[in-house]
């Protein structure tokens, strides 16, 4: 074992070296641009990229034509809902939500408020999930599209979607899933699971980082798009610019590897998160639990520790590589908004830990990371003004 440890595998995750060496050809041998339709080069870059596509469309149940290629899921999210606002305009102007969603969903409907249209954001449990009646409330005539994330990139929660995407189907609503965290860690279907928008990035599948894709349905319904980004009509026209050809293959190659891997892979890492959460509930009182205790991602786990501020507790235990919240809003002071949204005190909030297993995660480094958790709380409670009048009474 070798420090410090990787257990933020929710930001991001080691590229597979598979990966990378699928992908090595392509920036110096394999160099040419797949919209090159004139000469070989372009010829064999552009196969590389329709195989690829191939890959993602079976991880998800889809079919090729309907993968767009994007820079990550961040921009997938705003292809699909802002794209989708703009070509539904005229059949009404309400977008439903909720509140435990990824900022670049919140953000991108925050965006569209502004520009005249209605967002309902819906509250959700105290486990983080939504339920399907409680998007069935909010779903009027003028309501054109729902989206609600597959997994909760914070505490791991699993929403309904099959149940969802059912019932906006029924109502004739469009339904998008943020499913960044879900891919390659659970199983999805979109035609299964009446997904019509589906959004994911490599870099959280073991993947390279500057690349992820949009599922766009094509068949019953058939959904059309307003493009984002203009500028030569590429991938179909819902996204121009030159696809980085080493980056679109190596997310084939991680779809494909986190798909055919995963029941193993899964089960696996669902073993080291039950020991972690054990090992630390055994040496730690007064801890909380974050999130649905069994509808979850295998790999993760938030933990609340009363009396110690979370940011603290990361600092006392550098050796092990963990987060307080999502890393794209790691520099935000204030406490998570899942947490809030989830009827957690500000100073609960404040004192999590989300711990994400993946892949390359040993039962050694579990291990360490128990103690090391451990001797920080300890440290960190001995200080604690709170901690000390509370085990005074």
């Amino acid at each position: 074992m070798t420090l410090p440890i990787y257990l933020d595998n929710h930001s991001t995750t080691r590229t597979d070296p598979r990966v990378v060496e699928a992908m090595l050809p392509y920036f110096s041998e394999v160099y040419g641009n797949p919209a090159s339709v004139s000469h070989r080069f372009g010829w064999d870059a552009q196969e590389a990229v329709d195989r690829a596509r191939e890959q993602v469309a079976r991880a998800i149940g889809a079919e090729e034509r309907e993968v767009v290629f994007t820079s990550g899921a961040t921009e997938a999210n705003n292809l699909a809902i802002k794209g989708a606002a703009q070509a539904l305009v005229r059949r009404g102007k309400h977008l439903v939500t909720a509140a435990s969603e990824h900022r670049a969903v919140l953000d991108t409907m925050k965006r569209l408020g502004r520009e005249g249209w209605e967002v309902t954001v819906l509250p959700c449990d105290e486990f983080g999930q939504v339920s399907a009646e409680s998007v069935a409330g909010a779903i009027t005539d003028r309501t054109v599209l729902v989206s609600v994330m597959a997994a909760n990139n914070e505490v791991g929660t699993l929403n309904p979607i099959r149940e969802i995407g059912r019932l906006c189907h029924e109502k004739g609503v469009l339904f998008h899933t943020d499913a960044t965290q879900a891919v390659g860690k659970v199983a999805l279907d979109v035609q299964a699971d009446a997904i019509d928008l589906l959004s994911f990035s490599g870099h959280k599948i073991y993947g390279p980082k500057g690349i992820g894709a949009l599922y766009v349905r094509r068949r019953d319904p058939q959904v059309r798009l307003q493009p984002q980004v203009e500028g030569g009509g590429h991938e179909r026209g819902l996204r121009s610019g030159t696809l980085p050809v080493p980056l679109v293959v190596g997310l084939g190659v991680a779809a494909g590897l986190a798909v055919r891997e995963r029941p193993e892979e899964a089960a696996r890492v669902y073993e080291l998160r039950e020991r972690l959460h054990a090992g630390v509930a055994g040496r730690v009182p007064d801890i909380r639990l974050n999130g649905h205790p069994s509808e979850r991602l295998p790999g993760n786990l938030n933990l609340s520790f009363a009396y110690v501020d979370g940011e603290a507790l990361m600092m006392a235990m550098r050796d092990v590589a963990v987060s307080s919240g999502a890393a794209c809003t790691s520099a935000n002071p204030e406490p998570s908004h899942v947490l809030l949204a989830m009827g957690q005190d500000e100073d609960m909030a404040r004192a999590s830990l989300r711990f994400g297993l993946g892949r390359f995660t040993t039962a050694e480094e579990i291990d360490y990371t128990i103690g090391t958790v451990a001797g920080a709380v300890e440290r960190l409670r001995v200080h604690s003004a709170a901690w000390s009048a509370g085990n005074a009474c």
